[in-house]
């Protein structure tokens, strides 16, 4: 730890440096793999959206006294198609998510959760999401990204360079559609919580991109002044 310490000390001070833009094609390799490998899991496996996104039902069980095996298992008997998931929630709630269900489908599901759980229909939480619903507010929120992406591009291109906006709308796609990427090859489900994180990477990649900038254009003033001079010197 010590040494870490005094390795950042003296990259702060200027007494040790990396030559990171000469070796520039190495970590663009590297970049390019892991975008690969994210649209390469993007277009095999896709997203696993919640049914905020894709539409379905939602029963949250309080204090049940069935195990998640013994819901799942009361759930199926139904027949429900399509995919059925059972989450544990905390250690007093147990939540219960299926596919679009019909009104009688759903108060079916309901009689079988508080047979099973020994709960009474007031200790069930449902939530039924059509699939239109959850179309408009991916298709809201695509619209307000490239909204939001648009006036970055715009301000920087004002408060820097147009080639620095572009380079920080190519740094924030970069960290997103890693990180979405990695949500489709371990598969975890997309909800709106997921969302939120996305726009936090988002924030923080912009951050960080406009604090490089401004550090780069404080500490290269000189080189307009000098042409043999370039950026990586």
């Amino acid at each position: 730890m010590a040494k870490l310490s005094g390795l950042g000390g003296r990259l702060y001070s200027g007494e040790t440096s990396f030559n990171i833009v000469e070796r520039r094609k190495r970590w663009y390799s590297i970049s390019a793999l892991f975008i690969l490998a994210s649209i390469a899991a993007l277009a095999i496996q896709g997203l696993h959206l919640g049914i905020e996104f894709k539409g379905g039902a939602s029963y949250t069980v309080t204090q049940p006294t069935a195990t998640v095996e013994q819901a799942r298992g009361a759930v199926e008997g139904i027949g429900i198609p399509g995919e059925i998931i059972v989450q544990k929630i905390g250690t007093t709630k147990v939540r219960v998510q299926t596919g679009a269900v019909t009104p009688d489908q759903s108060k079916a599901i309901e009689s079988a959760l508080t047979s099973t759980s020994g709960v009474t229909t007031e200790s069930i939480d449902t939530q039924l999401v059509g699939p239109s619903w959850g179309k408009e507010i991916t298709r809201k929120a695509l619209y307000g990204l490239f909204a939001f992406l648009l006036a970055v591009m715009l301000f920087l291109a004002m408060a820097f360079e147009p080639k620095m906006a572009l380079a920080a709308i190519v740094a924030v796609v970069h960290d997103v559609l890693i990180t979405v990427g990695i949500y489709a090859l371990v598969g975890f489900d997309v909800t709106p919580a997921t969302v939120i994180g996305f726009l936090t990477i988002l924030g923080y990649s912009l951050y960080d991109t406009v604090v490089v900038f401004d550090k780069v254009r404080e500490n290269t003033k000189s080189v307009a002044a000098n042409s043999k001079m370039t950026y990586s010197q």
